[in-house]
Formats: structure tokens, sequence, C-alpha cells
């Protein structure tokens, strides 16, 4: 079994807390994705489960075994580095086999004449030879065994970091934001084939990023991290349709959720002089101010009023191919942007190429029951 479980991990240097409080179970075989900006705490998570930094509290567990006391070498987990961490001086064959020959390493390997022909009859036996050859194969690295990392471009060293993880079979394989040396193209390939590998040779997958595109491409599940926090644990659509709170919803989606400033009555928000209704109540114990957040699909855009519409106009238009991205200034509203405070607009996206132009007068009509409601001063989400 090869499942995992955090048990209310923590880690600090120091006086600083860096992770607080992990506790999430990954279960055997599943894709996960730890995703969050730079300084979350994603890789030292990460770390903390390959062994390579020690945790200041809690428990981590694979399977039924606890292994947060053990050395990285009895965790049975393959590390693939952002760096690749290939051995320039060997072949491509030889970097994949090292593992292999480190599984049987004893001590007399040190010694000039016996350790070197130890190590070659080790590299050269039948069942290790062809574990290298059948994990080129799937990898399309046969034509390269022979050569040497320095030859090699960013995608097939990649491959090859990979491929060292696998001849291992491990229990567990991490990935601590591998493609991001990758060119767009490559990394969109790369993508496909670590995706491929997952349910070609099983195991379980974490994988560290801050690309969310490779978040919700690939895992069947992700933690989303803040501060050393998880904001939120799920599945690309869980977090994507159903964030836990703004920051979720601001930090998923390209462009992210709007996010505007509305005053709840119950069964439909204000927003300036309109009123949109919901399509479910809330208590009375949300009413007041709050944030409507909504996103850019899920807005029409006309030039003709209607019941429930919001006037605006037009701040910018962009045309990136299949879609166009549309910035809407609202008339007696206002948005809540954290990143940017003085960009005050609501994005919308339409198919195709559109003919609304910068200072034109337009109507936004939000679909309601893609909305949802947070708290306009915790930011969490509120519910029905």
């Amino acid at each position: 079994m090869s499942s995992i479980r955090f048990k209310n991990v923590s880690k600090s240097f120091g006086q600083k807390e860096v992770i607080r409080d992990i506790d999430i179970a990954v279960d055997d075989g599943e894709f996960l994705v730890l995703l969050g900006p730079s300084g979350c705490g994603k890789s030292t998570l990460l770390r903390m489960l390959a062994g390579l930094d020690t945790i200041t509290g809690g428990e981590i567990s694979i399977g039924d075994k606890r292994v947060d006391h053990l050395p990285p070498g009895q965790r049975d987990m393959a590390f693939v580095f952002q760096s690749y961490a290939l051995y320039p001086h060997l072949s491509v064959r030889r970097n994949m086999t090292f593992p292999l020959l480190m599984q049987q390493f004893r001590w007399w390997y040190h010694l000039p004449f016996i350790g070197r022909w130890a190590k070659a009859r080790i590299e050269n036996a039948p069942d290790v030879t062809a574990k290298i050859e059948k994990t080129a194969k799937i990898l399309a690295l046969t034509e390269m065994l022979d050569r040497f990392p320095r030859t090699l471009s960013g995608g097939q060293r990649q491959r090859v970091a990979l491929g060292r993880a696998m001849v291992r079979n491990p229990q567990v394989f991490l990935m601590d934001e591998p493609l991001s040396n990758l060119d767009a193209k490559l990394r969109t390939s790369m993508r496909a084939e670590i995706t491929r590998l997952h349910k070609e040779i099983g195991g379980t997958f974490v994988y560290v990023t801050h690309d969310q595109v490779e978040a919700m491409t690939m895992g069947t599940r992700i933690a989303l991290m803040r501060d050393g926090i998880i904001q939120q644990f799920g599945t690309a659509r869980e977090i994507y349709t159903d964030p836990a709170n703004t920051y979720v919803a601001r930090f998923i989606g390209t462009p992210p959720m709007n996010l505007i400033e509305a005053k709840l009555d119950g069964t439909g928000v204000s927003i300036g002089d309109t009123r949109i209704g919901l399509p479910v109540a809330f208590p009375q114990s949300g009413y007041g101010e709050v944030l409507l957040g909504i996103r850019p699909n899920a807005l029409a855009l006309s030039r003709e009023s209607a019941t429930g519409s919001l006037p605006g106009v037009v701040a910018m238009v962009e045309h990136i191919g299949a879609e166009s991205v549309i910035a809407v200034r609202l008339d007696g509203a206002r948005t809540a942007h954290e990143a940017d405070e003085s960009m005050d607009a609501v994005m919308v996206t339409v198919p195709g190429y559109t003919e609304f132009a910068a200072g034109e007068k337009v109507f936004l009509m939000p679909d309601a029951t893609q909305a949802v409601v947070f708290s306009a001063t915790s930011g969490e989400r509120l519910r029905p």
C-alpha cells in the first residue's frame, strides 16, 4: 500500500512556523498536486515526506507504517528534482542504473579494483539491463542510452530523471517543480508524458508546482497552500467550481474569479442599483456586505439593458485566439482584487473574436446559478 497520511504535521525554522497543522490523507495510486505561490511551504512539505527535512510536530505515514522517524533511504520513495540532478560524467544508461547499484552497495565498492569489478557486474546483470531497456523504451530514450546529459535537451534530461526514479519501482514518486525549466511547448508534452506514466506504472505521485494549469490537468486531487496552511483540498473541479474562500477563488482560473462588492438580503444580492436573485436562500446571519464571486465565462455581455443586468463601460479588450477577454468597469459598483486594488474591473470571456471595443457602453448579465458568495470581512465562503 502506498497511501500517504499527514497527521497534524508542522515545521518551524527557529521561531518561524512555515508548515501549520497539515492533516490530509492521500489514497493509494493517487496523483496529489501541492499547489501554491513561492514561499507557501509546498516544497518543504515534500522534503519532509522524503525525509530530507525533519518535522517539528505530527506524523507522516505510508500505508500503515509511520515513516517520519526513518532516514530517506528507508522510505521507498523516488525524488525527481527541479534541476534534474543527473551525473554529468555518467551516460544515460549509467545514470538510470545508479539507483539499482546503490540498492546493492557494499563498503568495499570503494576499493579501486574490486569495487570497479563489482559495480560492472551489477550494471551488466541481465535483470538490471532488461529493466533499464524496458524503462528507456517507455520514455523513448532507447537511442540515447549511451549519450551523456550535456548532449541532451531539457525535455530529454527530464525523461532521464524520470527513468532513474522509475527503475526503483518505489511506492511513492516525489516531483519538485520538474517542468519549470522547460519552455511552454515542452511543458505541455511533458505534462501528458507524466500523466501517462502515472496511469501505466501506478504508484502514488506527489507533485509540487506553482502552475495552476499543471495542477488542474494532472492531479487527481489538489492541496492549495498559502503561508504553510492548506486552503482547500479536493479535485480540480471541486476547487474551481466550489472555492472555499476568496484566496482559492482568485488563485484558480485564468482570468481569475470576479469578486464584486454586494449586499446580501437572503434570496438575492444588490450591486449598485441592480438586484440579482439567487437560486438559494441564505440565513439571516449572513445578511449585509458580501463579495459575489462569478467566473468570467458565467457573464453574458450585451449592448441592451435587461432586468438584473449590470451597466458598465468596456475598459480593455484582449483577443487571444480561441476567446476574447474583456475588462468592464461597472457603474456604481466595485470589485475586490487582492493582487491589484487599482484594477477595479470585471473580467468577461467570450468565444472567438469580439466586436466590443474600449469605451463602449455595455450591460453584464450574470448567471446566478454559477455565482458564489463570500464574507466581505473574512473572505470565507458563505453557505445557504
